[in-house]
């Protein structure tokens, strides 16, 4: 596809990793592909409505996670729940929450780091430059909104490209 890998996959056992911009159902694909080069597996979550049928088992296998996003915070304990489970649990999640523009990132991300007691990533994929790299460790304090306030800003320097350039805004 053209992609060039910037470093490997995350080495932490656990950890949080952003996955920015998210624009498209294809940045899953390209995250799925970075990881599965190093023979490795990133979790992501997925609104539970696209597990249906025989998408249920293919989304499962390439890492993903149903959830139900009209409780948030049911959502949010049952993947902490899962992460503190498992020895190995490396999660992307997008904290835009969403494919469309948003100004103000959610910080769930942070609250699962929190809890969980793993580092997050400034993880990205540019569709410009076809670049994808878990980023660099950001070391969260206990106010999620001003590092999620910090990690836009940062994100913001990098001027990424998302596959729908106006999709994308980090201020």
């Amino acid at each position: 596809m053209g992609w060039t890998s910037i470093g490997g996959p995350c080495q932490e056992k656990k950890a949080v990793i952003l996955g920015v911009p998210h624009t498209s159902a294809w940045d899953f694909v390209v995250s799925y592909l970075f990881y599965a080069q190093f023979d490795k597996k990133a979790y992501v979550m997925i609104k539970k409505e696209f597990f249906w049928g025989p998408m249920n088992w293919i989304l499962r296998k390439l890492g993903g996670i149903p959830v139900d996003r009209s409780n948030p915070t049911n959502m949010m304990k049952s993947l902490i729940a899962e992460m503190e489970k498992k020895d190995e649990f490396i999660i992307a999640i997008a904290p835009e929450g969403s494919r469309k523009p948003v100004r103000r990132w959610k910080t769930g991300y942070h609250l699962i780091a929190k809890e969980v007691g793993c580092p997050v990533y400034l993880g990205y994929f540019d569709w410009n430059t076809k670049r994808i790299s878990v980023g660099q460790k950001f070391e969260i304090s206990d106010n999620a909104r001003e590092d999620t306030d910090k990690i836009q800003a940062l994100y913001e320097e990098l001027h990424l490209e998302g596959k729908h350039k106006d999709k994308f805004i980090t201020h």
